[in-house]
């Protein structure tokens, strides 16, 4: 089946894929967009457990502070390279995961990973929609939350239970 180039060029500004992927996905739908779409995020998050075991040895640190500057919240996410370390998308989860860990006041790194973002979505799915997209294991490795006149910093680590891409 022949797929028109307008088509294929559509599915990759939604989706963020390769050419090659979406003419693929829009070949095995018979053209239809939406499931195109559909068959890419299934594909993708097969994709994405299949990284989970891969090392995600670099990565950033988050930091966010809250308005009257009394309290922050820090994560660390991980990553395979420093390529995508460097990376737009990468570095906007990042910041959006450190956001809504100072915002939820989450307990544990599993609360954190099941909290929804403002997009509707949990932590955990956004995460592997990365992994799907970038093609790298991402993980959320901890997290902590700091408030003026606390002791202790309510250090919540993965340690043994990293968010890795499963």
């Amino acid at each position: 089946m022949n797929v028109a180039a307008q088509a294929v060029r559509q599915l990759r500004e939604r989706t963020g894929a390769g050419m090659m992927e979406c003419k693929k996905a829009l070949q095995d739908s018979g053209g239809d967009l939406d499931a195109a779409a559909e068959l890419m995020r299934k594909q993708g998050l097969a994709r994405a457990d299949e990284k989970a075991a891969r090392v995600a040895a670099e990565g950033v640190i988050v930091v966010e502070a809250s308005a009257d500057g009394r309290a922050a919240a820090m994560v660390e996410i991980n990553c395979e390279t420093d390529f995508v370390a460097r990376e737009h998308d990468f570095r906007h989860f990042a910041a959006e995961v450190a956001r809504l860990a100072l915002a939820r006041r989450e307990s544990a790194l599993p609360a954190l990973l099941a909290a929804e973002l403002a997009t509707g979505e949990s932590v955990d799915a956004r995460r592997r929609a990365l992994v799907a997209k970038i093609g790298e294991n991402i993980t959320i490795r901890r997290f902590s939350r700091f408030k003026v006149g606390e002791m202790d910093g309510s250090s919540k680590s993965s340690e043994g239970s990293e968010a890795s891409a499963s």
